[in-house]
């Protein structure tokens, strides 16, 4: 069959090899190979074989649904345990200031963001696959719940009269609209928990890959902006309300800038002292990474110095300075979410689901590359959804990853979810035993939290000039990402980017690069013909390559840039020739016609005359006129005038790029067999893949006119048929 013989070089030289085979078409190659026997399941066979249990694949299945079953027993507490102890003291402190902060996004009171803060938690431990990463509140997410939340609850939803005074009447009102805020943020988790379930479940994954990274960044660009007008009001200490939708960025900005002359002053002063603290912190733990043992908890430590001050100068009575106010002790009994809420907010229960899940798996998989280990998409997806579904049952709303809680949590030395456990309970301690200390804390403080640690999203800024050196297109997913978002609101803007995105894989595929390959001399070899002086081409023949599918968006595309790239078109030649012939044809009907009148004037004349003495050469010889206005053409001058030929013998498709091949383009490529046949070139196919064979043949493309025989297994193989076929290489062999 196919011998091989093998070179061995010496260090200093290129390794070569030489190999002797036959010219292998796909009728050959498929005649020489020996398919393995394959049995087909019936349905019922394929149902009967999921179904079956055994205690191996319940084990399974049951270590793939709660993962610390397979990581807990093996736990290796004297390596692992002091690292997440501290890794997860530290996340704590930093859980603890963010769940107060990012209940505000949620437009929820801060006590939901500590119930937030500690069940997700816990169950992610059970259920989640990556080691490092720390679930709970997330400043985008909280800004997508607070956004449904002052939709469906809008400030002028609950009544009271513009002329109470009364205070009593006031906070009746509050708490009446936070209550109902609430109840949508609890079945917005709830729902948004149960999407995550079902994707999980039906295997889908990948939805992730949609989400791709430009967009998310441009998203997650726009979000920090809307986060970042939101906590202005709360920063300078004004009254105005929270809008959400289409510019609401817009009409906030424009709120506060209305309402800026009734500025509190001493909030001002205690957010911008903390957001000074906080960026000090930050400078010096990023400067002396390495040098400290654990990251200073500025955040912890501007909330206990911003309760001591306030509670010490009681800042709400003495300054007007709005507090956190009420933190209930103890955790709440379980409630069922209000389902009548669902079809309200279904649409945005998919953003967030997805947002939720799509920043999760992108942390997710970087610490596992770093590491070393694996994570599961799918059961990544059920733990979301057990931890938001779960826990909306105790009043908790939507969770993700928190991506600086989890660089804390790795880089503090965690090893497991031991660490996120000893965060959820460090926040559980604040729950049920000290959480009214921090009743007198400022809103501003928290404000000041968010602000800050929204640092990172804005150098997000700088993508513009990273995509606009390497992929304008990217650069362009992550605009259109950033002002939809930022403008239509996070949940159209989503949609409107991930639309845009599909968009351009659509663009991608119409614009696709196409190229005329040569040969790398004494090689089998092929390239860009015109990328590289060494390469050359094969006299009469073309190689035409697309780096696309071939289908029904681009079968049009793909047929004219064939013509154009290889300088023959059938249909011109076709066109071209009988053009020609029609006019060959009226010029042998204008001399036929010349013919026949000098014929009748010379009869008329030799009657008039019988005793002129005609020339011999002015007499028709064999009944053709020597005059050189009705002479024939020579026979081949008018064979190239009445068909126009083309000097290329053999066109190759090169489908090494081709992953797949739909009906609309496999009559494509059957057209152009049957049209390039007409004016004598033939077309081959190399390098189709298996796949695409498949497809092939369930189409019907091959029948008596298509064989299998124009397919070639590689392009060399093609170059060698076609120049045995023209007769141009009689000595042609497949010796490289």
């Amino acid at each position: 069959m196919e011998h091989a013989e093998e070179q061995e070089a010496c260090p200093e030289q290129t390794q070569r090899y030489c190999v002797q085979r036959p010219i292998y078409n796909q009728e050959l190659l498929q005649g020489q190979l020996h398919r393995r026997q394959r049995t087909s399941q019936t349905l019922g066979q394929k149902i009967a074989h999921a179904c079956r249990c055994s205690s191996k694949k319940a084990k399974s299945h049951l270590y793939s649904f709660l993962p610390i079953l397979k990581w807990l027993p093996r736990y290796p507490v004297k390596e692992y345990l002091l690292g997440d102890i501290i890794s997860g003291i530290s996340t704590g402190v930093m859980q603890l200031p963010q769940g107060l902060a990012y209940a505000l996004l949620a437009a929820v009171p801060p006590v939901f963001g500590l119930y937030s803060s500690f069940y997700p938690v816990f169950l992610y431990t059970f259920f989640g696959t990556s080691k490092h990463i720390s679930i709970g509140t997330f400043a985008v997410v909280s800004m997508m719940v607070g956004g449904v939340a002052v939709r469906e609850v809008p400030d002028g939803m609950i009544s009271l009269d513009s002329n109470s005074t009364n205070i009593t009447d006031v906070l009746e009102y509050y708490s009446a609209r936070d209550t109902k805020r609430v109840q949508v943020a609890v079945a917005l988790a709830f729902l948004s928990g149960l999407i995550q379930l079902c994707l999980g479940f039906l295997r889908f994954g990948f939805v992730a890959i949609y989400l791709t990274e430009p967009l998310v960044r441009g998203f997650t660009t726009a979000a920090a902006v809307h986060v970042f007008v939101s906590q202005l009001k709360y920063l300078l200490g004004i009254k105005t309300s929270r809008y959400s939708g289409p510019l609401s960025v817009v009409y906030s900005l424009a709120a506060v800038f209305s309402k800026i002359t009734t500025t509190n002053i001493a909030t001002l002063i205690v957010g911008s002292t903390c957001i000074v603290l906080l960026l000090v912190g930050k400078e010096i733990n990023l400067r002396f990474k390495k040098k400290l043992p654990v990251p200073i908890p500025m955040e912890i430590i501007v909330v206990i110095i911003g309760t001591g001050v306030s509670a010490g100068m009681n800042l709400n009575e003495s300054y007007k300075v709005d507090v956190v106010g009420n933190i209930p002790q103890g955790l709440r009994a379980p409630t069922i979410p209000e389902i009548q809420l669902i079809p309200a907010i279904f649409m945005d229960a998919i953003a967030i689901a997805i947002v939720g899940f799509s920043m999760t798996a992108s942390m997710a998989k970087i610490f596992a590359i770093k590491h070393g280990y694996t994570i599961d998409g799918n059961q990544e997806l059920i733990a979301l959804g057990i931890c938001n579904s779960v826990g909306s049952f105790f009043q908790t709303f939507s969770i993700t990853c928190s991506m600086s809680r989890s660089l804390v949590q790795e880089s503090t030395g965690g090893r497991t979810q031991v660490a996120g456990t000893l965060a959820a309970v460090m926040v559980l301690l604040v729950i049920v035993a000290i959480g009214y200390l921090f009743e007198p804390l400022p809103q501003t403080v928290l404000a000041a939290i968010v602000m800050v640690n929204l640092k990172g999203m804005f150098k997000q800024f700088g993508d513009i000039m990273h995509f606009w050196r390497t992929s304008k297109i990217e650069m362009a997913i992550w605009v259109v990402a950033f002002v939809a978002s930022l403008f239509l609101g996070l949940d159209y803007g989503l949609l409107t980017a991930v639309t845009f995105a599909m968009i351009t894989v659509i663009y991608r595929t119409q614009r696709p690069e196409y190229r005329i390959l040569g040969q790398i001399p004494n090689t089998d070899i092929y390239c860009d013909v015109e990328e590289y002086e060494e390469v050359k081409e094969y006299p009469g023949i073309k190689i035409f390559q697309a780096n696309t599918s071939l289908y029904f968006a681009n079968s049009e595309s793909y047929t004219r840039a064939l013509k154009k790239k290889t300088g023959v078109d059938p249909s011109a030649l076709l066109a071209a020739r009988r053009k020609a012939q029609k006019r060959h044809a009226k010029e042998i009907k204008a001399a036929n016609k010349y013919r026949t009148k000098a014929v009748l004037k010379l009869n008329n004349d030799v009657e008039a005359s019988v005793k002129h003495e005609l020339a011999s050469d002015d007499l028709p010889v064999n009944g053709k006129f020597a005059d050189s206005s009705v002479q024939d053409m020579p026979h081949d001058e008018h064979e190239h005038f009445v068909e126009p030929k083309t000097n290329i013998h053999s066109l190759i498709l090169d489908f090494t790029p081709v992953n797949f091949v739909d009906s609309v383009g496999a009559k494509t490529l059957k057209s152009i067999i049957k049209e390039y046949k007409e004016v004598g070139v033939c077309v081959c196919i190399a390098s189709c893949s298996g796949p695409v064979m498949n497809e092939l043949t369930r189409l019907n493309f091959f029948d008596g006119s298509v064989t299998r025989e124009l397919l070639f297994h590689s392009i060399h193989d093609a170059v060698l048929a076609c120049q045995g076929k023209d007769g141009s290489a009689a000595k042609a062999d497949s010796n490289l």
